[in-house]
């Protein structure tokens, strides 16, 4: 019911009164697996520039990345976190995960602004499963507010165990205080799924519909999300999937949302 409360209430506040929408506290929200920055395809290759336009093309505040190679031969040796920060004009961070083929491979953020506090939480994953880690900033927005945004990228096995013990130490980690929250990424999870019936204890969904986001050729499940909370600290302006089966394997979520009073 208090899902239903808000979402009315932001439709009244987004529709019927235009001049309250204050521009300064809306951020726009991007969850983004750049498949370690290869192109899909026969073609195989590594075109940053497609990845940062599709970026640029949606105007983000904040991106969460997924699949981001730091330094491995696999990506060339490229840095993509910082490689994708020059081509957006975003700040950019790196979260590792795990040391892999040379480098290091795990979570991006790019940021409009400014970081003001940022820290990589390793998740947890039993015996021979990839490592995983969320990666967290604190920003300023224009209003002057402070917000805590979280990219991550959960388990990808058949064998859901990691995933809801992921979750329920996401929970653990972002949901015990009112600190207004934007969860992001790939959660290799269905809506349905108890992965996701655990964070959505404490979280919100951007996309009421469940949108499906994988894979980016023919779209079938829905994956990767953008999330919030609390409930009553967010309104819901806009949210997209937006699908390019060349430049990953994954849509790409776009979700626009103001912080209230």
């Amino acid at each position: 019911m208090k899902k239903l409360l808000l979402l009315l209430l932001c439709g009244v506040f987004h529709t019927n009164a235009q001049t309250k929408v204050d521009s300064t506290r809306i951020v726009r929200v991007l969850s983004f697996n750049i498949y370690h920055g290869e192109t899909v395809g026969a073609d195989k290759k590594f075109d940053l520039d497609l990845l940062a336009s599709i970026i640029n093309n949606e105007a983000p505040d904040l991106v969460a990345l997924q699949e981001v190679d730091f330094k491995t031969k696999r990506a060339l040796g490229y840095d993509l976190a910082t490689e994708l920060g020059q081509r957006t004009k975003m700040a950019p961070l790196f979260g590792k995960a795990m040391p892999y083929n040379g480098g290091e491979y795990g979570e991006g953020v790019l940021s409009k602004y400014s970081f003001l506090h940022t820290k990589n939480h390793a998740l947890a994953a039993g015996e021979g499963k990839e490592p995983r880690a969320a990666l967290e900033v604190n920003v300023q927005l224009k209003s002057g507010d402070p917000i805590r945004f979280i990219g991550t990228h959960l388990d990808h096995t058949r064998d859901e165990t990691d995933r809801i013990n992921q979750a329920k130490q996401l929970n653990e980690l972002f949901a015990t205080n009112d600190i207004p929250t934007i969860l992001a990424g790939d959660l290799n999870a269905r809506p349905d799924s108890e992965t996701m019936g655990i964070l959505f204890k404490q979280w919100q969904r951007s996309d009421a519909e469940n949108t499906p986001t994988a894979p980016a050729s023919d779209p079938r499940a829905k994956i990767d999300y953008v999330l919030f909370r609390p409930a009553n600290k967010w309104c819901v302006l806009e949210t997209k999937v937006l699908c390019n089966e060349k430049a990953t394997d994954h849509c790409v979520v776009l979700s626009v949302l103001q912080l209230l009073d």
